[in-house]
């Protein structure tokens, strides 16, 4: 959707954005996090790109929940789809805030705004029978299983080959469709900067009345942010992640970066087993759906590798055959 001549660049920013591999999660950290990206997001803006902004909670949601559920004995817990909505509130002032500094820091003032959106998913999704969404912290198998016993957590091998290589695991419905979408369309057209569908959007489900019914799930960001991407007519995703590219054989002697694959190349590899279910799958899935759907191009990049992704000159692209 070119808006004063300008392209819309619907953006995915994964967890790395927010909280690096091996750090606690404080305030502090992701703060620190939260500001190195949005110097990245300036830089693009100054490019000439509209820009709209969804992002991931994995960590936070699971760190919330176990704060919710250690203080149960003083305070009533919460459940999931108000974590979701907390996370969204939490994540979405840290890049309001750090975009906004970002852009004075820059001579500019453009106006920022955090929106808390619903997605609507499936109440008969697969993934309510089968749980697969990884959040919070890692644990060893032991550390896993006695969590599965004593407060019945589903829990799955994530990572193996690291000694901490399981995560608690809840739903992760499909989207289906975003409740806030004119909400957003209209602050797009007045120029705002729009955070929004934080976490995949807080999941709920539309009863036969049409009235919306919240439901405990975390909605796949990627996916949710394709259906973003989707429903404002972006024209261009970009998902940035902690790897500079797409690579086929990862982690081997061989592997080799792809700087550009067309949608059927994708879709070759995803059958060949190249993309990793639980890291890399999803992110190539989300950007063949958005260039299937009418989309430019979708880019997969790291963060610091933002602006040279647009550019071309970094980054996975994926283009239409």
């Amino acid at each position: 959707m070119m808006i004063n001549g300008k392209k819309l660049v619907v953006i995915a920013l994964g967890g790395n954005a927010i909280k690096q591999a091996g750090e606690e999660g404080t305030s502090e950290d992701q703060f620190k996090n939260v500001a190195l990206t949005c110097d990245q997001l300036v830089k693009m803006n100054k490019q000439g790109y509209l820009m709209i902004l969804t992002h991931g909670n994995g960590p936070q949601a699971g760190n919330l929940l176990i704060q919710q559920e250690e203080g149960s004995d003083l305070v009533p817990s919460m459940p999931l789809d108000v974590v979701d909505a907390m996370t969204q509130g939490e994540i979405g002032y840290m890049f309001q805030n750090q975009l906004q500094n970002a852009f004075r820091r820059d001579d500019r003032e453009i106006p920022i705004a955090t929106l808390i959106t619903q997605m609507v998913v499936d109440k008969n999704d697969p993934d309510f029978e089968n749980p697969s969404k990884p959040i919070g912290p890692f644990y060893t198998e032991n550390e896993a299983k006695l969590l599965q016993q004593t407060k019945e957590y589903a829990v799955k091998e994530v990572s193996p080959g690291i000694e901490k290589s399981w995560r608690r695991v809840v739903p992760s419905p499909a989207p289906v469709d975003l409740v806030e979408a004119e909400s957003i369309k209209t602050l797009l057209n007045n120029r705002v900067i729009v955070i929004t569908s934080g976490g995949g959007g807080i999941p709920v489900v539309r009863q036969e009345n049409g009235e919306l019914v919240g439901i405990e799930a975390v909605v796949d960001k990627d996916m949710a942010g394709q259906k973003l991407a989707e429903i404002v007519d972006g024209d261009i995703f970009l998902v940035l992640t902690d790897v500079d590219h797409v690579y086929l054989n990862y982690g081997q002697p061989n592997q080799t970066p792809i700087k550009q694959m067309t949608v059927s190349d994708a879709k070759r590899y995803l059958d060949d087993g190249q993309f990793p279910k639980g890291s890399m799958a999803p992110k190539v899935n989300a950007c063949i759906a958005f260039v299937e759907k009418g989309g430019e191009r979708a880019i997969i990049s790291s963060v610091h590798q933002a602006t040279s992704a647009l550019k071309g000159e970094a980054g996975t692209e994926i283009i239409p055959d």
